[in-house]
């Protein structure tokens, strides 16, 4: 609620964390579904966003996110922040090594590394010319399609 309140983008990511891509049509709508209306409850208003968990997702999860008002994100840059073995300096090297105009970074809020290294990275990508916006600035929302790495780009005619 405080971040929705502090205006921050909120992304539905399931109610039950499950892998998305291995479950049927009514499941994936109960799954989202259920998710947004705790996620309006809190905020008060209805989320746009959506986030498979684990970046599980296929042709079949987009569409019912779509029927559903959703727009499908991924990640392009994945921080690896959830491995216990990567130290807070292979974190920074991965995601300031990895970054390209139109990134979006995943990371983890529950990670032991995270709060650490966030700050620097920041700091880093700004220092770089790169600007941090939410990721509804960033998402096409007419006519795209999604690739196998989780780009989304406008669909070819």
């Amino acid at each position: 609620k405080a971040i929705a309140e502090d205006g921050h983008d909120i992304a539905n990511h399931s109610y039950s964390h499950l892998r998305m891509g291995a479950l049927d049509r009514s499941r994936i709508i109960s799954e989202i579904s259920n998710c947004g209306r705790k996620l309006e409850e809190l905020t008060g208003r209805k989320v746009e966003l959506f986030r498979p968990p684990y970046g599980d997702y296929s042709n079949n999860v987009v569409s019912v996110a779509e029927d559903l008002g959703y727009y499908t994100i991924q990640w392009s840059v994945d921080s690896l922040d959830w491995k216990p073995e990567l130290s807070g300096e292979e974190i920074v090297e991965r995601v300031t090594g990895r970054i390209e105009p139109g990134s979006i970074i995943l990371f983890h809020n529950d990670t032991r590394q995270t709060v650490k290294v966030l700050p620097g990275i920041i700091s880093s990508l700004k220092k770089q010319g790169y600007k941090l916006v939410p990721v509804s600035e960033l998402i096409i929302r007419d006519n795209y399609e999604i690739d196998y790495t989780g780009r989304q780009s406008k669909r070819k005619q």
